[in-house]
């Protein structure tokens, strides 16, 4: 979808009905009103003739265009293009949503990307109708409005909190984004009662996302691979710490209807938007779980077990190889306990929170046969791949391709397709990996009466597919005791 690529016939239909699905995948420009809506808002349908349609919030801000404060369209969810195309301008979107503009500039970013910043500014400017700086600008306004809705900071807290570079440059962004200054924003928010009780340095946020979704599924990855000190699931919640570019974060989250709860103790204002970037990537909140749906159900050509499935991502690029590499061939309970054993020797303490940060690979990499249990040879590898992360040998971001990041993890020791795969689908939040080699996953697939070896008919969507089968499987045990132990020990370290 490219800033002149937009269907206007297929998304005035969308604005037409309110149709929810598509908030975040476009965004309504009205010229009588100067005002950019998402597609839901309540508002009057326009006419045709004064609407105009673009791909992202900085392309509307770039027109001159100001959010509504009704339907607060920075706040939808984000868009699932970022996550089906793998193209340059999908890959950096994901990066500038993690910050990487704020905390290293353009240079930083074309960087990470493999190419040069006139390049990178043209396939963006021509894509998604904006550049990096105004893309991670309309990024920069969304983090301030939750700043000043949801927290006691002052003004000026925020505004370098959430990446400005001046007071100046704050008022005039929200100013020309919102239509009102910061003050009235938080008076508006008092005054409807709409505020969450915050104190400085945590906040609680709502993450929106696409109905339906598989709550049990989530609820069951999220319990079952939590590994003690490091996480814990209690009454619905999952809470963890999490290393962030500036420090570190505590993060307990439920998933309600419409939206996930999620409650941040952050040691640095500044990690707010990496963070809930994160946590979204996590959940997998942006999927467009309707058009999955419809796409595996008429490749099954029946009902889906479980609508709106999610594919889990990862908080952590190398903490997700490196547990991934711990739970090979055992059981997700003894993956935990491996985990749990690391985290304590290994980890580093967070004050207040009871838990631990994963240990960083040059810990592990240094001090990892000490603690390490287990056959020699998948210690060895745990500790090489360890060391290759913290040497920067081996890099892991979302800003990165599939065919990359599979190609280097494979040059690995100890690291075959399924592990190979496993990371690069949720590190990536790619769509299309079918882990076909595993065994849960092939039990899942002889149920359904499903070849796994003819799948074409699922493209792009076979990563959802996986979790179906796991799922399906893992729901109905095998019979014979031996063969659920079998399932049970397959390569789920999740």
């Amino acid at each position: 979808m490219s800033a002149t690529g937009l269907d206007f016939e297929r998304c005035y239909r969308a604005v037409a009905t309110r149709d929810a699905r598509f908030d975040g995948q476009f965004f309504t420009a009205v010229r009588t009103t100067g005002i950019y809506c998402r597609p839901s808002c309540p508002a009057i349908t326009p006419k045709r003739t004064n609407v105009m349609f673009l791909p992202t919030a900085a392309a509307a801000q770039q027109c001159g265009f100001r959010a509504c404060r009704r339907c607060l369209p920075d706040a939808a969810p984000g868009s699932p293009l970022w996550n089906t195309r793998a193209d340059l301008a999908a890959r950096a979107m994901r990066l500038i949503a993690d910050g990487v503009v704020e905390r290293g500039g353009v240079p930083a970013l074309a960087d990470s990307l493999g190419y040069s910043q006139r390049q990178l500014t043209r396939v963006l400017t021509s894509e998604l109708g904006a550049g990096p700086l105004a893309l991670a600008r309309a990024h920069r306004a969304h983090t301030a409005r939750l700043l000043i809705q949801t927290t006691q900071l002052s003004m000026s807290d925020i505004a370098f909190a959430a990446g400005f570079a001046s007071i100046r440059q704050f008022n005039d962004t929200v100013r020309e984004v919102f239509a009102v200054s910061p003050t009235r924003l938080r008076e508006e928010v008092r005054r409807n009662g709409d505020a969450v009780p915050a104190t400085n340095g945590t906040l609680t946020l709502r993450l929106p996302y696409r109905e339906p979704l598989d709550k049990p599924w989530l609820e069951w990855f999220m319990s079952a691979h939590a590994a003690p000190g490091l996480e814990l699931w209690e009454d619905g919640s999952y809470t963890r710490s999490v290393r962030t570019p500036h420090g570190h974060a505590t993060v307990r989250m439920s998933v309600q209807p419409g939206h996930v709860r999620a409650t941040l103790s952050l040691h640095d204002m500044r990690d707010l938007a990496p963070t809930v970037s994160r946590l979204r990537h996590l959940l997998d909140l942006d999927a467009d779980p309707i058009g999955i749906d419809e796409a595996l159900a008429a490749g099954l050509r029946g009902p889906l077990p479980s609508p709106g499935i999610r594919v889990p991502g990862c908080l952590d690029g190398p903490e997700l190889l490196l547990r991934t590499m711990i739970g090979q061939q055992i059981s997700v309970a003894a993956a935990n306990t491996h985990t749990a054993r690391l985290v304590a020797a290994l980890g580093e303490p967070v004050p207040g929170s009871g838990t631990y940060l994963f240990p960083t690979p040059a810990a592990i990499a240094e001090r990892g046969t000490e603690v390490l249990t287990g056959p020699v040879r998948r210690t060895a590898a745990i500790v090489g791949a360890a060391r290759a992360l913290a040497s920067g040998d081996l890099v892991l971001h979302a800003g990165r391709t599939a065919a990359d990041v599979r190609r280097d993890l494979l040059a690995l020791d100890g690291v075959g397709p399924w592990t190979a795969d496993y990371v690069t689908m949720r590190l990536l939040a790619d769509p299309d990996i079918l882990l076909h080699t595993d065994l849960v996953v092939r039990r899942g697939g002889n149920l359904l009466g499903l070849d796994l070896t003819d799948t074409a008919r699922f493209t792009p969507w076979r990563s959802y597919l996986s979790m179906h089968l796991w799922k399906h499987a893992l729901s109905n045990p095998a019979p014979a005791p031996d063969g659920a132990v079998r399932a049970r020990k397959a390569r789920t370290a999740l």
